[in-house]
């Protein structure tokens, strides 16, 4: 029985060593001093799959960009002055995460009779970007050219940026220059198709915000199925711009920006100081309460909570989840609930005890009384963070990316603290108790 139970145990480890791998920040200054001994250096942790595991910090703790747009809804009447803001807001809620900005807060405000859309981006610092990402239209328009040498004509077609289905950075084979492939919908395809038949060797130009896109280039054949490219003196990231204003299309009325500031990381730095001492002496407090109030079982319950805390933090860097002050109340809120499921479980064992006093049979028992107690807490639990993480974007609920923050790393602690009591700690204790009684005898 004890190396069945050292059998189940073996995947918990390895499990933990890969948790406490991911972990561990990326860089670990190692330096110290021993007599003749002196170490100075920096510990770098490698990449996995080619990512780093960081912690994605939000714009509390980081700072970043806070920019106010000013949108010109004079000519619309009330009813469709409403569609046209939300609208708007989520044409820039796209581009934002086309672009991989991590939890923006994109919000709509009525002003002194105006109507504006604040948007605050975490870590990007540099204000003329963002106001280049969220602010600019991509109109896109492709145009024939007739006429003569002498008096050229260019004559727009009704193939425009609206037909797009789908715009994706590229490669050339032959240059390896940077380009972007644009996939049209079905009616876009025919009229695609439609212009490059009456045009074939003559030039097909494509404009972008009123400017030509390199040369326009001749056309050699009917080309179907409805794919196109841009190329261009392009860098990579302006190629990705590109496409995303492609993607999220044209701004359904015009803004002007009116308010500009980056937001310093300064009070993140003393937030996030402060929080992780408050977090360390509470962590510290409870296990220390555990082991003053049930001893042996007491420092076995706390060996699953570190290795809870380990799986929760490697957690959030693998998803990877955005972490603000409010997450960071959210994940002590599930340690919390981690030793309420435990203290729930040592008071059934004590009084199981008493009635059957064998050791094995009483913690069985208590971990089966126990189950629905902290079943129901924690599915109530679940239910509240599912309300405030709203993943429906239900318009009557909170959209605050914060609120959402706090629901994600609280349900996600729930769920790896389920885990960790029920298979780990239950593990753990089944070994001791089999060891207490090895020695006994």
């Amino acid at each position: 029985m004890k190396n069945s139970l050292v059998r189940r145990l073996i995947p918990v480890f390895f499990l933990t060593l890969i948790a406490i791998f991911i972990a561990l920040p990326p860089k670990i200054p190692i330096k110290f001093s021993i007599g003749p001994l002196n170490v100075d250096q920096t510990f770098e942790r490698r990449k996995i799959f080619g990512r780093n595991f960081d912690l994605v910090l939000g714009l509390d703790l980081v700072g970043g960009s806070h920019l106010v747009f000013e949108a010109d809804t004079t000519s619309l009447s009330p009813d469709k002055r409403d569609t046209a803001l939300q609208s708007l807001r989520n044409t820039i809620e796209r581009r934002v995460n086309l672009f991989g900005i991590s939890e923006p807060n994109i919000q709509l405000s009525h002003f002194e009779g105006r109507d504006r859309v604040i948007v605050e981006l975490p870590g990007l610092k540099d204000t003329a970007a963002a106001i280049e990402l969220v602010g600019k239209t991509a109109q896109l328009l492709f145009v024939e050219f007739g006429g003569t040498e002498e008096a050229p004509e260019v004559k727009p077609t009704d193939l425009t940026g609206a037909d797009l289905k789908l715009a994706d950075v590229n490669f050339d084979q032959v240059s390896g220059k940077p380009t972007v492939l644009l996939q049209f919908t079905e009616e876009g395809a025919e009229k695609f198709e439609q212009i490059t038949e009456r045009n074939i060797g003559k030039p097909l130009g494509m404009v972008l915000d009123g400017e030509f896109i390199d040369r326009p280039p001749l056309v050699q054949e009917k080309i179907a199925g409805g794919s196109a490219v841009i190329q261009g003196q392009f860098s990579l990231e302006q190629a990705k711009h590109l496409a995303i204003q492609l993607n999220a299309g044209a701004l359904p009325v015009s803004i002007q920006l009116v308010e500009q500031r980056t937001i310093g990381a300064t009070l993140g730095a003393e937030s996030i100081q402060k929080s992780i001492q408050a977090g360390i002496i509470g962590i510290a407090l409870v296990l220390a309460f555990m082991v003053i109030m049930y001893g042996k079982l007491g420092v076995v319950a706390n060996i699953g909570l570190i290795i809870f805390g380990l799986l929760t933090l490697a957690t959030y860097k693998i998803i990877p989840v955005v972490l603000t002050l409010p997450g960071i109340a959210g994940f002590l809120l599930s340690v919390g609930m981690a030793v309420d499921s435990n203290i729930l479980i040592f008071e059934r064992f004590r009084e199981e005890r008493k009635i059957r006093g064998n050791l094995r049979d009483a913690l069985e028992s208590s971990f089966g009384r126990a189950w629905d107690s902290i079943r129901d807490a924690n599915i109530a639990t679940l239910i509240t963070a599912f309300i405030l993480a709203n993943p429906l974007d239900w318009q009557f609920l909170h959209t605050s990316g914060p609120v959402r923050g706090f629901a994600m790393t609280l349900a996600l602690g729930i769920g790896v603290s389920m885990f960790t009591g029920i298979y780990v700690s239950r593990n753990l204790l089944r070994l001791f108790i089999r060891g207490s009684e090895g020695k006994k005898q």
